[in-house]
């Protein structure tokens, strides 16, 4: 098995395993990302200071609990959330979760594509005319560490993550200065509403796509620990500095985006840096998790092939302006995409108690009628609730699994008794 094409449809090998800085930078350089800040804006004009902080603290606690959980599993199998796919959702069935999770993964590229173009437009004041090549030039230029593979990732990362964190640590001191204080800061009040449920929904949410198909990174770490502690430091602490940012910049400035914050704070350059390095590391993760669905979804090792042909239609995408109305529809796909995870989980302790069979020592069905039962159970629940919707998707179909696993169960060992 050719190691530099990341093992798209077996697992990774023991001698192919990371350490915990390696698998940190990769997942941190995925959760620092822009949308997650305009998600921190919105708590920042809402809540109280420290209803933000309560509010990023569960949220991101929940998505980290949930991301560090499939991280554990992914260690374990050496397998990503595609392939676990298929002990949950049968061989063919797999296919449903592998549209799912790609088309979401593409649409986020063609508007992260999209976003830097514009950006970088309106930064540098050039012609709009600029737009459309520019989405080309980064359409493309983005996915070339994401078609080398891991070890191009988590080079760009190890580079990218601390110059992030710095600029980070610029706003913060440059915006406490200017609000007056930290005093002054907590001091501001909201102005407009939003419900608990509805934040936490919106920071959980946000990501939870990308929390579902970190697994492509954490199967190569090296211990179960590494797994869990590198997805927590990007899901909890990582995702919730970015949510943090968001609200900071909407509480001092009225602009959630740290990119346009450093901008009116004088620090032009440090802007365009940001900008660059804050998308890239995102895209590159992005384009990658479509790989791995594509390559799932039609059963092909040509992982840079997929790669390629991903950025290609996240450039299209961009080009024609769909990510302005895809924005809603993929933050709506949070509530179908959760579920996924909890089936994944609940095969993984409850079916198999934690001892997954390898790929190539098991029969899978075509269909796991069971698993497919219980997704679309959960993800109709989901959609249909007024609470915590990825929250619910992931209660009700874990819990609709193991009971339909039970009767399964009950019914084998009935006609075995016979």
């Amino acid at each position: 098995m050719d190691s530099k094409n990341d093992f798209p449809l077996s697992a990774v090998p023991i001698d192919q395993r990371k350490g915990l800085w390696s698998m940190m930078s990769v997942l941190l350089g995925f959760t620092f990302f822009t949308a997650t800040m305009w998600a921190g804006g919105s708590l920042g004009t809402a809540f109280s200071f420290y209803e933000i902080l309560g509010i990023i603290f569960i949220g991101n606690l929940l998505l980290g609990s949930y991301a560090a959980s499939l991280a554990y599993i992914a260690y374990k199998t050496g397998l990503n959330t595609v392939l676990l796919g298929r002990y949950s959702f049968g061989l063919q069935g797999s296919k449903l979760s592998d549209f799912i999770l790609g088309f979401t993964q593409i649409g986020w590229y063609a508007w992260g594509t999209a976003t830097i173009a514009i950006i970088l437009v309106k930064l540098l004041d050039l012609s709009a005319d600029w737009s459309t090549p520019l989405m080309l030039l980064f359409g493309f230029g983005f996915c070339i560490s994401a078609s080398i593979g891991y070890k191009a990732m988590a080079l760009l990362s190890k580079i990218s993550v601390p110059l992030m964190l710095f600029f980070i640590g610029l706003c913060f001191y440059k915006g406490i200065i200017d609000v007056g204080g930290v005093g002054e800061l907590i001091a501001k009040q909201p102005i407009e509403s939003m419900t608990i449920g509805a934040a936490i929904t919106m920071v959980f949410g946000t990501f939870v796509s990308g929390g579902t198909q970190a697994t492509n990174w954490s199967r190569f770490a090296k211990s179960g620990k590494i797994a869990v502690v590198a997805t927590l430091a990007a899901f909890f602490i990582g995702n919730g500095l970015m949510v943090f940012v968001g609200a900071f910049g909407a509480l001092v400035y009225q602009q959630s985006d740290i990119v346009d914050v450093l901008v009116s704070q004088g620090f032009m350059l440090a802007a365009i840096i940001m900008l660059f390095t804050n998308i890239w590391t995102t895209q590159d993760n992005t384009i990658y998790n479509f790989a791995a669905a594509g390559c799932n979804l039609l059963r092909t090792e040509k992982r840079k092939l997929i790669t390629v042909i991903g950025a290609a239609l996240g450039t299209a995408m961009a080009i024609m302006g769909m990510y302005n109305v895809l924005i809603p529809f993929l933050i709506l796909l949070g509530t179908f995409i959760p579920p996924i995870g909890a089936i994944i989980m609940t095969d993984f302790w409850v079916r198999y108690r934690g001892n997954m069979p390898a790929l190539s020592d098991i029969n899978l069905p075509k269909y796991n009628m069971q698993g497919l039962s219980a997704y679309v159970i959960g993800s109709a629940v989901a959609y249909f609730s007024p609470w915590i919707a990825p929250l619910v998707g992931i209660v009700v179909a874990s819990i609709t699994y193991s009971i339909l696993i039970y009767v399964e169960s009950t019914k084998s060992n009935a006609v075995q008794g016979a």
